[in-house]
């Protein structure tokens, strides 16, 4: 096993603002706090310490404890769940969506990134305890981004009516999908443990939460992640003045209304448009957008109305009624948790570049924003085979024509390169130049054009000759292109297509293992691991 590391903006996967914000550009710097670093922990720490109250702290605990009842939880999440009813006691958290069997792979990276923070922060503040944290988005109700998964070239659909907040949805019909992904994961070690992975999670608990937070716990148990579901009553009471002034003042709106402006003054593109009001109303097969109009509150897609009174009536008495949408979440999520960091990936931190200056004016201090690890898993076999090409791994980062091109003039035995033709041929017409300063001017003209004309003939001939050599050679390019195509599926990311269960089929937990061991979270660089 081998592992190196490629820039961010080599990759050509990642965009301007977060290749910025790694090389911590100067213009960058009012779109958020501190950097994250080992050292500019300590200041985060100083400021977030005295804004959470140790209500808060037994708030969560209880929560917590609660939202565990009936699940096998290891002695290191127990632990860290009751140390965080101490001040000195902090969370790193990541948040992901509830994704079929965990959706694409960078679910894992997401949460081995929190964790291995956490532990570099143990030892770097030993005065101090850090616990690893998964937000579930049980909120979201975009169901048709999470009703599957991909395993081998197929895509394995949770077929049902969507509605509502998607962690509510109950687990029944997945009895059907667990058939499919018998047959899919095979009769091996690993692939049967596959399956009653997948049998006990998603036929056994009552609805999408509860399957996926006994997925998470399962695969990271052993060190120490706490879950955390949002839709929780206990939890929303402590958001209850937040939202109060969302729904009155529409503070959310006006801030980050002005924020975006100033990032896009900078081209950089707006991630999440915010609404006037950012909050949906929940109920039972219902998550639509709250909009005022002329006083009164309107549920969008309903026949919901709410006067003012009538609203914020409901907002105390219901709060669980009332949930975030993406751009109010990270307020929420820090309302509720001693949190220090935030890790995300890169559309998850340009929606955070777009908050400071609302959590400024709401008086919450903002977390430190750490780009989770992404990673290329490069099987042996496919290691081997690009060692036969002698192709490195980093070219494969390029575009399927830009690869064929690069990798056809390394193995053709004629060069394909006219570089010697063309400076001869501009040789003879500067000779040609020279006679025409002799003579009529409109004949330097004629010289011109034709010595353009002729540069192009060759620059057309080289083209010709590429492609002669591209068919001439298309196996061992045949060769090439189906390794890129495994290794970047659809010319996107591995990590953003694949699922785990394709390399757990092969190495089982050693392949969390693997992660837990070569990834820092703090390495500004993609990691490649040949397995």
């Amino acid at each position: 096993m081998a592992k190196t590391t490629i820039p961010y903006h080599e990759t050509g996967y990642f965009s301007t603002l977060i290749c910025d914000y790694l090389a911590e550009k100067p213009k960058l710097k009012d779109f958020y706090g501190r950097f994250p670093t080992l050292e500019n922990f300590k200041e985060q720490l100083k400021e977030k310490a005295p804004s959470f109250p140790a209500q808060s702290r037994a708030t969560l605990v209880q929560q917590l404890q609660q939202q565990y009842k009936g699940f096998q939880v290891s002695e290191a999440t127990e632990n860290n769940i009751a140390s965080l009813a101490s001040e000195h006691t902090f969370t790193i958290t990541t948040g992901h969506q509830l994704n079929l069997f965990t959706g694409p792979l960078y679910f894992l990276y997401k949460i081995v990134s929190v964790i291995n923070l956490s532990e570099k922060l143990n030892a770097h503040y030993p005065n101090n305890h850090f616990v690893p944290v998964y937000w579930m988005a049980t909120e979201d109700h975009d169901f048709d981004e999470i009703n599957y998964f991909n395993l081998k070239g197929e895509k394995i659909t949770w077929n049902r009516p969507d509605g509502g907040a998607v962690g509510e949805l109950s687990t029944k019909g997945l009895e059907a999908v667990a058939k499919q992904t018998e047959t899919l994961f095979g009769k091996s070690e690993h692939g049967e443990h596959l399956q009653q992975l997948f049998i006990d999670a998603y036929t056994k608990h009552p609805n999408l939460a509860a399957a996926t937070r006994h997925l998470g716990n399962e695969l990271f148990k052993e060190y120490g992640l706490v879950i955390v579901d949002g839709n929780d009553t206990q939890l929303k009471k402590q958001f209850i003045p937040y939202a109060e002034k969302e729904l009155a003042e529409n503070l959310s709106h006006q801030n980050i209304t002005r924020t975006t402006a100033r990032l896009t003054h900078l081209d950089y593109p707006e991630q999440v448009h915010p609404r006037e009001i950012n909050l949906f109303y929940l109920s039972e097969g219902v998550r639509e957008r709250i909009i005022e109009r002329d006083g009164n509150y309107y549920v969008n897609e309903t026949e919901l109305v709410f006067t003012k009174d009538e609203i914020f009536a409901q907002l105390q008495q219901h709060p669980e009624r009332f949930s975030p949408n993406a751009l109010l979440r990270p307020l929420y999520q820090e309302v509720i948790l001693p949190n220090l960091c935030y890790v995300g990936g890169g559309g998850e931190l340009a929606y955070w570049f777009q908050l400071q200056d609302y959590f400024k004016t709401v008086e919450v201090p903002f977390p430190m924003l750490l780009l989770r690890n992404s990673v290329l898993l490069v099987p042996e076999k496919l290691s081997e085979k690009l060692q036969k090409l002698e192709v490195a791994i980093k070219r494969l980062f390029q575009d399927t024509h830009s690869l064929k091109t690069e990798f056809t003039h390394q193995i053709s035995a004629i060069e394909i390169d006219f570089s010697t033709q063309r400076e001869h041929l501009q040789q003879q017409f500067k000779e040609l130049y020279q006679l025409s300063k002799k003579t009529d001017a409109s004949f330097v003209g004629a010289v011109a054009a034709q010595e353009k004309k002729q540069l192009n003939g060759l620059d057309h001939l080289e083209k010709r000759l590429l492609k002669a050599q591209k068919r001439k050679l298309s196996d061992q390019l045949g060769r090439l292109m189906t390794i890129q195509d495994h290794l970047f599926p659809s010319q996107s990311l591995q990590e953003r297509t694949t699922n785990f269960s394709e390399f757990y089929q092969l190495y089982g937990d050693t392949l969390l293992q693997i992660l837990k061991e070569n990834l820092d979270p703090l390495e500004r660089e993609f990691t490649v691991i040949q397995l």
